[in-house]
This record gives C-alpha cells, structure tokens and sequence, in this order.
C-alpha cells in the first residue's frame, strides 16, 4: 500500500514546523510509519538558491560565510585577522538581504514561482520513493504555499484565481508532483503574528519583513483553502477579543485537533 502527502500549511508563526513534527511522532507511536519533510528544503541546493537568494535567509548567509571562512582567511594569513573576521561579517550581513533589490514580496509572482516549484522538483525523488514504499509523508508546506503567497501580491480575486489555477497546472500536471491526500491549514490571524514575531531571536527573511504582504498572504490562503477543501484549524480560542498572547491555543490543544482530523481522514 502506498504512503500518503500529509500537507500542513499556515499563516507565518502558525507552528507548521512544531506541528508537523508532533503529526509524525503520534501516528509512529500509533504504528502508522511517518516520517517529516519541509518546503522549501533547506538543506539541498535548489533549496539554498531560494533561502539565501531568494528570502535572504539570515542564519544561511552566516553559514555560507562560515564555511568558506578557514579557506579565506588561510588565503589572507597576512592581513590583520581582525579585519578579516570584520569583512566577513559585513559579507554576511549583505548576502542576508537577499540578491532581488525589490526584495522577494516584490519579484513577479510566476518568477518567484519557478524558484519554489523547482526545489519541489528536484526533491520529487525522494517523495515518489517514500511515498512507493508505504510511508507517509507530513509535509510542512508543499505547493499550496506557493500558490497563497505568489497569489497575495495580485489585487483582484480574479488574478489571484487564475494564479492558483496556473500553479496548480504547472506543479501537478507540468512538473508531476502529487497532490496530498490530507491538506490541513493553521490559521494564525496577522495581527498575533506580529506578536509572534516580536518573541522571535532569529532575524526575520525579506518577506516576514513586510507585514501588509503577510496580510495579503493570509486573505490569499484562506481563499486557497476553501477553493482546495483544506480542513481550517484556528490558532487562536476567540479572533473577536484583544489580541494578546493568552488567546492563543496551546501546541497541545492545536495538535489534539489536528490529530483527531488526521486519525478521522485516513480511516
């Protein structure tokens, strides 16, 4: 028997990674064989060009510098290392801006497109095999991603429509990536994002940056959800009240709702 695409989407600070995570760890313990996978991969190439080009990821800046640090200062062995370990992390600095002088919220959609889609792309071997072998897949995040966040930089509904159609096109049929099997959502509303954010010690990427960008995210994915029949999770007890960090849900008591959809979907 075949393995399944769990998907697990979000707003930005909505947990997707901790979630996931926790999917995996309950149905392994339950017997079900599962294993955790995240878009954009990080750790592969095409996953580097869209993290550091692309996002200007901070920590895959410093670690690019880092890297190649020995190899440059052996070459410099007779400058002043103080300088050196300066310049370096000035190089640093800049390559976490990102390499798009727009910045990524701005690039052309189809274009930002290409660069998500590819990554998903050379990583399809590694899907089909797990998927082939009988075992599931949580992924946090997948093409749907693309689709919300390429689609918030569109002003009507009806070019944001046509985005999805054009991505769901390209990525299930042109590139032949599997559609999931379970697709679930985690709503985290922006105004508790920015709360969220500010709790955060790792620098934000070029698009956590802009918060009216993650307000149009948000608008987009909740259109996305409900044209692909995502199963909507809420992150918060109570959207009407103050926005505080007491009215967000516990990881236990979101986990608890997304297992009970999970176990419920797969019978």
């Amino acid at each position: 028997m075949k393995g399944k695409l769990i998907v697990i989407e979000g707003t930005d600070c909505s947990g997707k990674e901790t979630q996931s995570k926790l999917l995996v760890e309950k149905l392994n313990k339950e017997g079900i064989k599962t294993e955790y996978f995240s878009f954009p991969n990080y750790a592969s190439p095409s996953g580097k060009i869209v993290g550091l080009s692309f996002l200007g990821k901070p920590y895959l800046a410093h670690e690019l510098v880092e890297k190649e640090a020995s190899n440059i200062k052996e070459k410099l062995s007779d400058v002043d290392p103080s300088i050196v370990d300066k310049v370096l992390d000035e190089l640093g600095e800049s390559l976490s801006k990102g390499w798009f002088p727009e910045t990524a919220p701005n690039v052309n959609p189809k274009v930002a497109s290409l660069y998500y889609a590819a990554d998903r792309l050379y990583n399809l071997d590694y899907i089909n095999e797990k998927i082939e072998s009988g075992t599931n897949l949580v992924l946090d995040r997948y093409f749907y991603s693309n689709m919300a966040h390429q689609a918030g930089k569109l002003s009507t509904k009806k070019e944001r429509s046509e985005m999805y159609d054009w991505l769901y096109d390209l990525e299930t049929n042109k590139l032949e990536l599997p559609d999931s099997s379970i697709k679930l959502f985690l709503h985290m509303p922006t105004p508790y994002i920015n709360l969220l954010k500010a709790k955060r010690d790792e620098k934000l990427d070029e698009n956590e940056k802009d918060e009216e960008y993650l307000k149009r995210c948000e608008s987009a994915f909740l259109e996305m959800t409900e044209k692909y029949n995502f199963e909507v999770i809420e992150c918060t007890k109570n959207t009407i009240s103050d926005v505080s960090l007491e009215n967000i849900k516990t990881p236990s008591e979101i986990n608890a709702e997304i297992y009970e959809k999970v176990e419920k979907l797969m019978k």
